[in-house]
């Protein structure tokens, strides 16, 4: 029997070539480069893994590259999230549960970071709610793994860059490995 990281390695495999979403990266390079961001910052491994698979959403849903473009939010953080809490906790399932929340949070609360968004990530942001009102904020910040899902989404927003280098998804092997087994609300 497949280890379930294997599984999670094999959907990349399957799936993550598709175009990400009108950007210049594919899906499987945007997951990488949040990945690579997350260690960069000395980001704790079951964040590490949440940067890895915070859209595994996309890879999960038949909607196409163009969902957003024909005015659909395909909710992939929660299709995502809900799949992943299968198999890890919350300090996984949370911040990508609430990646897309955390847009809203930043929009809201930061006046330079709407302008920093890609064209895409506009054009979704319409689809998701725009900015959360000044108590959508402060609830959300409050709430656990919040910081956390601020973080993740700072590492997504950057996570788009044509032609940059990174490891291959393989390489997170072991440390999916590790995080799925060392969850003791999984056990």
């Amino acid at each position: 029997m497949k280890h379930p990281a294997d599984k999670l390695i094999d959907l990349f495999t399957q799936r993550g070539d598709e175009a990400y979403f009108g950007e210049g990266v594919s899906q499987t390079a945007h997951a990488l480069q949040s990945a690579e961001l997350a260690v960069a910052e000395g980001a704790a491994a079951p964040l590490v893994v949440a940067a890895l698979l915070h859209d595994v959403g996309h890879l999960l849903h038949s909607g196409g590259e163009d969902i957003a473009e024909r005015g659909i939010d395909a909710r992939h953080e929660a299709i995502g999230s809900v799949f992943l809490a299968s198999l890890f906790g919350p300090a996984v399932t949370e911040p990508v549960r609430l990646h897309v929340a955390a847009k809203r949070y930043l929009c809201a609360t930061d006046p330079t970071y709407y302008d920093s968004l890609s064209d895409g990530s506009k054009r979704s942001l319409a689809l998701q709610g725009g900015p959360f009102t000044s108590e959508e904020a402060a609830n959300f910040i409050a709430a656990p793994l919040g910081a956390d899902a601020v973080r993740l989404r700072l590492w997504d927003d950057r996570a788009k860059i044509t032609g940059l280098a990174t490891r291959p998804v393989q390489a997170y092997r072991l440390l999916l490995m590790s995080v799925l087994e060392s969850d003791p609300s999984q056990t």
